[in-house]
């Protein structure tokens, strides 16, 4: 079986540049329409008929351009993924596209400055929940298909497999313990892990690395319940206060995350990440400085990073002169590649229960982990990507490091060894994905969009 690295003369790069400009309406509509599902893949805070009607709609969609074998797979997590397939001519490569179509909570409803759900264009962006992470990218996928179709007619040159997801921001590891069971259902010789992004806009970036995770939920208990803080406020072990102290030890003076038996002295080798660039990217305020001793792309990409995602304790409002019994906190760790998670969980569980005050009771239960990933570097679907980018960007490929974490990554890596597996997609750093006001530059969408459909038209 051969394979070609280049894409196609000019004017065949022009016409699928021009089809995929005229399908850019199309794509906002498709956009709104999946923006307006609210596809939280957790019944305590949206009804789980979203993410049905998210995954139908997706399975629609695609069945329109010409996949069959459609179906909606229940995973182990009770989560549906989306599967399909067009089969390519004799001797073709198949080419997996991913992505997901569940999205996070929306987080603070009053934060944003649009509506959650309908997707609304201001300053020249797109704004929605999934904009970006991860329905952007189903967009790109779809985009790509119908501007092939438009320039060469129905049938695809290379065979297609589409997995879209349906529990990827719960991290509760659905799709991951489905794959090797049905590996022959999802097999394929080369993977597009739509969920990740560039650099900045108009930067086409291969994210080569991951960073893998550790979720815990940490409880600390001193007390049989609440008491006065005036009658016995002072000795009484105070909860609240003994999870502030023991959350504190997380981190040095600098922001270094410091957990005994963790490194967090790692370098990243490859492309920096200028800090004023950072800091515009993260919203960080005028004067408050930047965490760790390290480079911005040290911090980011190569050591280990733990973030307190939320904590059950008493509102301002409504709190009363009490001391209290109990408090819980939600902690997630990224680690780089080169340390396994179950090293990690081990040492932040023992960093916890040996750093909590007072001998107050501490307990620490595993959520989730998920270990690092290393993207294919070379192989000639590499090569062919890369050319499809810089055809569509006008501009050579970088590469990056990625602080967010795809535990699927390595068990496709595992079910399929011989893959090359390539992670990119709309996910630029403006996008504010996770956070309130999530949005997608659709000059994004139209560019990956084309580099996708020149590479599946000149990969053979």
């Amino acid at each position: 079986m051969t394979t070609t690295a280049g894409v196609q003369e000019d004017s065949e790069v022009a016409a699928l540049r021009a089809a995929v400009k005229e399908l850019m309406p199309r794509a906002k509509s498709d956009l709104a329409q999946l923006v307006s599902f609210k596809s939280v893949y957790d019944p305590r805070q949206f009804p789980i008929e979203e993410c049905e009607k998210a995954a139908r709609w997706v399975a629609d969609a695609f069945e329109a351009e010409g996949l069959t074998e459609v179906g909606l797979h229940e995973t182990p997590d009770g989560s549906n993924a989306v599967v399909a397939r067009s089969r390519g001519p004799q001797g073709a490569q198949t080419i997996m596209l991913y992505c997901h179509y569940d999205v996070q909570p929306p987080l603070d409803d009053a934060a944003w400055k649009t509506p959650v759900w309908q997707l609304t264009e201001q300053d020249g962006r797109w704004y929605g929940r999934g904009a970006a992470d991860c329905k952007g990218n189903i967009v790109v996928h779809l985009t790509a298909l119908r501007a092939l179709r438009k320039v060469y007619g129905d049938d695809y040159p290379v065979g297609l497999v589409l997995v879209s997801e349906g529990s990827e921001e719960q991290g509760t590891g659905g799709l991951e313990e489905f794959v090797p069971g049905n590996a022959d259902l999802l097999r394929a010789d080369t993977l597009l892990i739509c969920d990740c992004g560039n650099f900045a806009v108009g930067v086409p970036t291969f994210t080569q690395t991951l960073r893998g995770n550790v979720n815990v939920v940490v409880t600390v208990e001193t007390l049989s319940g609440p008491m006065h803080s005036g009658m016995f406020g002072g000795p009484a072990p105070d909860a609240l206060a003994a999870m502030i102290h023991l959350l504190g030890t997380l981190r040095d003076v600098d922001g270094n995350t410091t957990i005994d038996g963790l490194r967090n002295d790692q370098v990243w080798p490859g492309h920096e990440y200028p800090v004023n660039q950072f800091r515009s990217d993260a919203g960080v305020l005028d004067g408050v400085q930047l965490l760790g001793d390290g480079e911005v792309a040290d911090m980011l990409w190569a050591r280990p990073a733990l973030t307190v995602l939320g904590m059950d304790v008493p509102p301002v409002v409504g709190s009363s002169a009490a001391i209290q019994p109990r408090a819980r906190a939600r902690l997630n760790l990224r680690i780089p590649p080169g340390t396994k998670p179950e090293d990690a969980l081990k040492a932040l569980t023992a960093h916890l229960k040996s750093h909590v005050p007072w001998h107050a009771k501490v307990t620490v239960e595993t959520e989730a982990t998920g270990s690092p990933f290393v993207g294919s570097t070379d192989g000639p679907a590499r090569r062919a990507m890369s050319a499809a980018m810089e055809a569509a960007y006008g501009r050579p490929a970088t590469t990056e490091g990625q602080g967010g974490s795809i535990p699927l990554c390595n068990v496709f890596a595992d079910t399929y060894p011989q893959a090359e597996i390539m992670l990119m997609g709309v996910e630029e750093p403006k996008c504010l994905i996770h956070a309130p006001n999530e949005s997608v530059d659709p000059t994004e969408i139209e560019h990956m969009a084309l580099a996708e459909a020149l590479f599946l038209a000149s990969y053979r």
